[in-house]
């Protein structure tokens, strides 16, 4: 018996789908912080990877006190601090220091994808952003409290996790966050 050959997207690198996230922001007039950022980031990649059995991104998110983050795409842009990202991504050689820009992704279908979270997540404040991201039974939810017992490597969010699990992320209606906002200038710690 023969089975179709299925061909899947190339895995992107994050820093391009942030600097994609952020095009399509600037190009609709949002402004993003680094902590909003990582949480769409985290959101476009657990929805791309229900929808296609694929990651959209390689690495490895990892539960942060304000939710998931990926450190690649986190160190990228950390000196905006909690100011909005006017920057993009680049890449630096390790051993010759020289920088390059990161490669564009052209993928009309994970553009698509990116302006379809953005319609769904961006008009959150980020203190929303991380609520829902904190969710009960949602992949960061399960790694805190898999922490409590035993020893997770880097606190990191598996793929298989999120795929079985990001269906426990909701947007409520409601204007007010249930829990709180945190302050836009808090530091990322890891938890």
């Amino acid at each position: 018996m023969s089975f179709p050959l299925v061909i899947a997207a190339a895995v992107s690198h994050p820093r391009a789908i942030c600097n994609l996230i952020l095009d399509e922001a600037d190009a609709s007039g949002q402004r993003i912080t680094n902590l909003a950022l990582q949480k769409l980031l985290y959101f476009a990649h657990g929805q791309y990877l229900v929808d296609t059995q694929t990651p959209l991104v390689d690495g490895v998110f990892e539960a942060w006190q304000f939710g998931p983050v990926h450190p690649t795409a986190y160190h990228a842009f950390k000196k905006a601090g909690a100011n909005p990202i006017d920057f993009r991504a680049v890449l630096q050689d390790h051993f010759t220091r020289e920088i390059t820009p990161v490669p564009s992704c052209d993928d009309p279908d994970v553009t698509a994808h990116v302006r379809r979270i953005l319609r769904s997540y961006a008009q959150q404040s980020a203190g929303r952003l991380v609520e829902v991201s904190h969710a009960k039974n949602a992949p960061w939810h399960i790694t805190m409290n898999r922490a409590r017992t035993q020893t997770i490597i880097g606190l990191r969010i598996y793929n298989d996790l999120i795929l079985t699990n990001f269906k426990f992320h909701k947007v409520s209606v409601g204007l007010e966050p249930r829990y709180g906002e945190p302050r836009e200038e808090a530091r990322f710690i890891k938890h």
